[in-house]
């Protein structure tokens, strides 16, 4: 969508809901740089300061990162993604994964009630990707791709609010998905069996077989950290 030159009363104010939208609608991708000043300048039709004011507003709230000599860069999705990324950075991993796995137990119950088509070969698929990563040893890879496998239980769900919270945890849990990543590898190669007992829960249909299998990989996960649900 395009940048229009702010018409109400608060010219901050409408650019930084514009700003805002472009990085909520995924114009402006997590981790890539955006406009330049200039650019935003002519684009918006306002002046540099008011540029300025909003971009420093939404570098406060989490969403942008100002680099000095490298430009803006976007950070995170939403104020919400980037306060849940704050938080978790220094909380304990043992904790964030205890509320994951409340979180997660809610998603895959939802899932196994109104999961489509399209869902289950999304989830199917993931989970085949999966294994292909673990049999390459690609850790930073299967990191990514645990992420993707539990986004797609979430999108299956169909409830925007849950799949938006555990999207925003998500990504801020990177760092602890790396470490039972590196702890599984250490006494083996990572099961598989409880991801596809979910899958096989939610391809059914079957709520409370799909709330077990997801409490019992996120346990999976605190027994390796040293911790009891």
């Amino acid at each position: 969508m395009p940048l229009e030159t702010p018409r109400r009363a608060s010219v901050i104010g409408d650019v930084i809901t514009q700003m805002e939208t472009m990085v909520v609608s995924g114009e402006w991708p997590v981790g890539t740089r955006i406009p330049p000043e200039p650019e935003l300048v002519v684009a918006l039709g306002v002046g540099r300061n008011s540029v300025r004011e909003a971009v420093r507003a939404l570098a406060h709230s989490g969403m942008l990162e100002v680099r000095q000599g490298d430009g803006t860069w976007v950070r995170a999705a939403s104020g919400l993604g980037a306060a849940l990324d704050r938080y978790v950075r220094r909380a304990d991993a043992r904790h964030v994964l205890e509320v994951r796995r409340g979180l997660e137990r809610e998603a895959a119950r939802l899932a196994a009630r109104n999961r489509t088509d399209d869902d289950l070969a999304g989830l199917t698929e993931a989970l085949a990707r999966q294994h292909e990563l673990a049999a390459a040893d690609d850790r930073d890879g299967f990191v990514r791709g645990d992420l993707e496998f539990h986004r797609r239980v979430a999108a299956a769900a169909h409830n925007p609010v849950l799949s938006d919270l555990l999207d925003h945890l998500g990504d801020a849990l990177v760092a602890t998905i790396r470490i039972t990543v590196d702890e599984q590898h250490a006494v083996g190669t990572p099961a598989f069996h409880v991801h596809t007992d979910l899958v096989d829960a939610i391809r059914n249909g079957d709520p409370d077989a799909a709330g077990r299998a997801s409490d019992a990989l996120l346990d999976e996960l605190l027994a390796l950290l040293g911790g009891q649900s």
